[in-house]
């Protein structure tokens, strides 16, 4: 009997597709800059308010071998070996492509790239546990230095000689950033997002109405391809 909720991944390029044979107990998310993680299949459908970004899915589940193909658990008109399902999560991994993913009885149906996948063989059965993330993929559009006013945003501030400025990095937002996140990888605490944010407010605040925004929201809506400075921790 088919499963009731169906996951499945689509190659927005090719359009060829993979659905996972047998569902994780549960699959849980964090919603944008507002760190709300939600569960999906064992607490039923979650519902996102509208404009919420969607930073990241994930779930950990098992490819059941040959001899394991019948449990109740497997779908069985999306078997395939577990050989097979490691290979193509890994091609797409690799390449970075650009996935539909779609969780029927749910919100989820948006396009993601795999940021992490990890599959780990175990028992006699050839059945194979995994854990996969998923970052949601946004549309990329790389400015020029006079598009972001950046040319005048150094001119303005170099004269100030400010050496927790000058002892600073520059980095590049990537698709499923945010501030909180930046802050943590890079000055030990998410905490420290209001740091990046004061330095880097022209900025954000210009590529947010370059993506048709009236202002970034205090930097909840940032965009890859934005260069921005990191203060000194």
């Amino acid at each position: 009997m088919a499963q009731e909720i169906i996951i499945r991944l689509r190659d927005v390029s090719t359009g060829k597709t993979f659905t996972f044979p047998a569902n994780p107990e549960s699959i849980s998310g964090t919603l944008g800059a507002k760190y709300q993680s939600f569960d999906i299949i064992s607490k039923g459908t979650v519902k996102v308010p509208k404009g919420t970004d969607v930073s990241e899915i994930k779930w950990s589940g098992e490819f059941f071998g040959y001899s394991k193909r019948n449990e109740s658990v497997v779908n069985k008109a999306y078997y395939q070996l577990p050989n097979a399902c490691v290979a193509q999560l890994r091609e797409w991994q690799e390449n970075g492509t650009r996935l539909n993913l779609i969780v029927t009885d749910s919100w989820i149906n948006l396009d993601v790239t795999i940021s992490s996948f990890q599959p780990e063989i175990y028992g006699a059965y050839g059945n194979v546990k995994y854990s996969i993330s998923f970052a949601q993929a946004k549309d990329l559009k790389i400015y020029t230095t006079n598009e972001l006013k950046i040319a005048a945003f150094v001119k303005k501030t170099a004269p100030r000689n400010d050496n927790s400025q000058s002892s600073g990095s520059s980095y590049t937002i990537v698709s499923g950033d945010t501030l909180w996140g930046i802050a943590s990888k890079k000055l030990g605490s998410g905490t420290k997002w209001t740091q990046i944010y004061d330095a880097n407010s022209s900025i954000i605040e210009e590529a947010a109405k370059k993506h048709r925004k009236s202002g970034s929201d205090h930097g909840h809506w940032i965009y890859p391809g934005t260069t921005i400075t990191i203060p000194a921790a």
